[in-house]
């Protein structure tokens, strides 16, 4: 999981000199899964200079003009490297002309699939007026199914569970949090999904300050694994997480068969009795 820092350049070279050198010492390590957070995109702004990274409506324009190079770079990168990256979120500009927060995630062949995020934020709905996607998806890759929940997504149980219901094992939580109040939103979700599901669940945020953004100003946040909390799991459901006070890669193996056997052989079945809420009525008011 990336703890990525929001850069600032001159030249898209600089942009790719950065990217380059992250996916090389993750691919250095053994990763074969990079995951990068929500909005980490939102660095490439500085390249239009100040009238428009200081614009939250102006970046968002200016910004599909490189959309195709951006999206080139992560499916070169993956290739060269032989490993499969969920890219930085993107914001795409539709048809209709209004944007959808996006998470790529790009494999050897390129493009393997796609998640808009689905509950958009205050800041998103008020201020920069991006609309939520419609549609929840598993995505099937090599290593098997695979969910997104970007950021505030991973709040909302049901989201995840029916990623889960339909054979999702992993799913990526990509975030960006300005407080540590948002950053523990987010991971008390992520944490509770992995719970409920019996599942990992991988947060990578963005990290730092870009006084210069109008978008993504300040940081907040750990990479982390999440696990279910029951036999060979941590007892705090923690599997890693970054350190507080710099960007970095964090690297863990996770092992999917322990999945299916703690949801077949654990302590409890949180997973399995998940519909058992749906029998239960609840108490009526006079």
């Amino acid at each position: 999981m990336a703890q990525y820092d929001v850069g600032f350049f001159s030249h898209w070279s600089e942009f790719e000199t950065k990217l380059t050198q992250w996916v090389q010492q993750a691919a250095s390590h053994g990763a074969k899964l990079l995951v990068f957070p929500e909005y980490g995109s939102m660095e490439l702004a500085s390249l239009f200079g100040k009238d428009v990274y200081s614009c939250l409506s102006k970046q968002l324009h200016e910004m599909q003009t490189i959309y195709a190079d951006y999206e080139a770079l992560y499916t070169q990168l993956a290739k060269q490297f032989d490993v499969m990256i969920l890219a930085s979120t993107f914001p795409v500009i539709q048809v209709d002309g209004s944007f959808r927060n996006r998470a790529n995630l790009f494999g050897v062949d390129g493009l393997i699939g796609y998640q808009d995020k689905l509950i958009m934020t205050r800041f998103e709905n008020e201020q920069w007026l991006i609309q939520p996607g419609t549609e929840i998806k598993v995505i099937d890759t090599d290593i098997g199914r695979i969910a997104i929940n970007i950021c505030y997504d991973v709040e909302f149980p049901l989201i995840a569970y029916q990623q889960v219901k339909a054979g999702a094992d992993v799913i990526l939580a990509p975030s960006c949090t300005d407080t540590n109040a948002g950053f523990h939103r987010v991971r008390i979700g992520c944490q509770a999904r992995a719970l409920e599901n019996q599942c990992f669940v991988l947060q990578s945020p963005t990290f730092g300050n870009a006084e210069w953004s109008e978008a993504v100003d300040v940081n907040t946040g750990r990479a982390s694994i999440y696990t279910p909390v029951d036999y060979g799991f941590p007892d705090n459901g923690i599997l890693t997480q970054g350190c507080h006070d710099t960007a970095q890669w964090v690297y863990a193996e996770l092992d999917l068969t322990e999945i299916a056997k703690v949801r077949q052989e654990g302590q409890v079945f949180n997973y399995r009795d998940w519909p058992l809420q749906n029998t239960l009525q609840a108490p009526t008011t006079n």
